[in-house]
């Protein structure tokens, strides 16, 4: 028998991946104005001594210390105090979602919460310095929802945009916090999106995720070509965790991007969840794995594996012609590494790299949550030498 070894790195809750997975991703958000270490550590002591598997507590220790946050930023509001009012209710957005990500199947109680964290984010919208709109993107049988953040630091009328599509587990109002604030600071705007399957499009529109995540991808260019502060021949695409594989079936399903970061890896999301079921979940998960039914509208782990079957990427990597960028990290317990050079190799890009971070300079695990500053200065960086400094 095999002796399980300790993980390589710190865990906030020993022996439970989830949790810790969880509490980190809201740690990083701190450079970005989702967290506070005080309010994180409220958190921690409501959760000290409580079963791994207890997400109601979870639910109950993070939506509690949102509604804290809430009532400050209320608070602020009330006396005309903009700024700390934004930053206020910009941290309890994130905590209501963070809580909310667990429960399923969705309830009244967790949409409520969920829909506390909508209202928090619109009022840091309307607080903050940032200009960010509410916008609808048409789509299949009506629109998605998204925000519109326009750069900052030009002079131009028009701008690059980047669309910006979320994961497997993760919100628009969440994505907000891992790095957006960076991003325009280079003089690209920023369209974030609850792509089908994520966030309010699946909670309070009903559409659920599908292999062909271009038909939302080409829906955003679509929308973005007709504004008149975007540089349509300028829009690139990033997306995070099983973003891996929205954003590169994009654009490479759509030529007019003209550029595509995989923020974390993705090959053959069939053969992904096929292992995490044959070992009945006990894997590094970053969500139940009852999820995958509810993103999917479907009934059984049967009838979720028989949906996955399109979702590979060998076919479709080799028709990408932007440049393109994966990054990845050598310790990832959700995504091999060598699924990662799968899809490098596969890329039909004559532009292309592939960034892995490792544990010594930090940024090792899945989609670099223990040090995201690096990542993201990394992949902006990227863009902006590939949409701001290129001719």
């Amino acid at each position: 028998m095999t002796e399980k070894k300790d993980p390589p790195y710190f865990m906030y809750f020993p022996g439970n991946y989830r949790w810790s997975a969880a509490f980190i991703n809201m740690l990083s958000s701190g450079p970005y104005g989702g967290s506070e270490i005080g309010e994180l550590h409220k958190i921690g002591s409501r959760l000290k001594g409580k079963a791994p598997d207890d997400d109601e507590a979870w639910f109950d220790a993070c939506a509690a210390v949102a509604d804290g946050v809430r009532a400050y930023a209320d608070q602020f509001a009330q006396k005309k105090h903009r700024f700390a009012a934004a930053h206020a209710y910009q941290r309890a957005a994130n905590y209501y979602h963070m809580a909310e990500r667990f429960r399923t199947p969705k309830d009244e109680k967790a949409l409520s919460i969920y829909q506390k964290g909508i209202d928090c984010f619109h009022a840091f919208i309307k607080h903050t310095d940032y200009r960010i709109e509410i916008v609808e993107v048409p789509y299949v049988d009506g629109s998605l929802p998204g925000y519109f953040v326009h750069a900052q630091n030009s002079t131009q009328e028009k701008n690059p945009c980047v669309v910006y599509f979320d994961g497997l587990d993760v919100t628009k109002e969440i994505q907000f916090m891992r790095g957006v604030p960076d991003l325009i600071k280079r003089g690209i705007s920023v369209l974030i999106m609850d792509g089908p399957g994520t966030g309010e499009a699946i909670r309070l529109r009903g559409k659920y995720l599908r292999y062909d995540y271009e038909v939302a991808g080409s829906a955003c260019i679509d929308y973005l070509e007709k504004r008149k502060d975007v540089v349509a021949d300028k829009i690139g695409i990033v997306a995070i965790s099983l973003g891996g594989y929205y954003a590169p079936r994009c654009a490479a399903m759509d030529e007019r991007y003209a550029a595509c970061i995989a923020w974390g890896a993705q090959w053959d999301y069939y053969q992904t969840w096929k292992g995490r079921i044959e070992a009945q979940f006990k894997t590094s998960l970053s969500v139940p794995g009852h999820h995958i039914n509810w993103i999917l509208g479907t009934n059984t782990l049967e009838d979720s594996l028989k949906a996955l079957e399109p979702f590979k990427l060998d076919g479709v990597m080799q028709k990408m012609k932007c440049p393109f960028l994966l990054v990845h990290g050598a310790e990832d317990e959700q995504i091999p590494l060598a699924d990662a050079q799968k899809q490098f190799d596969a890329c039909g890009s004559k532009d292309k790299t592939l960034r892995v971070y490792t544990a010594e300079e930090g940024g090792s695990q899945h989609c670099q949550r223990d040090y995201l500053t690096l990542v993201v200065a990394d992949m902006w960086n990227w863009f902006e030498e590939k949409l701001v400094r290129s001719k």
